[in-house]
């Protein structure tokens, strides 16, 4: 079994195609308006955002978290939490085995939350300069 498609709410579709395009640095794929979706294509998996779905939260995986924050922050994007480092993978259960999984957590152009996600040997700090 694999993970197919995440559904996350969109009251305005073009206001949420602007901003996902520049948060996954991707065009959307497909537009059917009625009756209210926008899709994007992950790596094979389907990001629907959909008028009448529910709000959860999206945790997408960015090369390093404090430089996506500092680009997001330049760009007025509201951050809800700062980049912190929330484990240490002492195994490979949930990640690669000896890194810091480094999170922080901005509001998308329909108020869902979004989760940001780095992984990073622990004697490495991220440099926090914009790209």
């Amino acid at each position: 079994m694999r993970l197919i498609q995440v559904a996350q709410q969109a009251h305005n579709l073009q206001r949420a195609a602007e901003f996902y395009a520049q948060l996954l640095g991707v065009q959307p794929v497909a537009v059917y308006d009625p009756p209210g979706l926008l899709f994007f294509d992950l790596d094979g998996v389907r990001l629907l955002l959909e008028r009448g779905a529910p709000s959860s939260v999206l945790y997408l995986e960015v090369e390093d978290v404090r430089t996506s924050i500092g680009v997001l922050q330049g760009r007025g994007v509201e951050v809800v939490a700062l980049p912190q480092v929330i484990f240490h993978h002492g195994d490979a259960t949930l990640g690669p085995a000896g890194t810091d999984e480094w999170m922080a957590f901005i509001r998308d152009s329909e108020g869902n939350t979004v989760g940001l996600v780095s992984r990073h040997p622990p004697a490495v700090v991220p440099d926090a300069a914009p790209v």
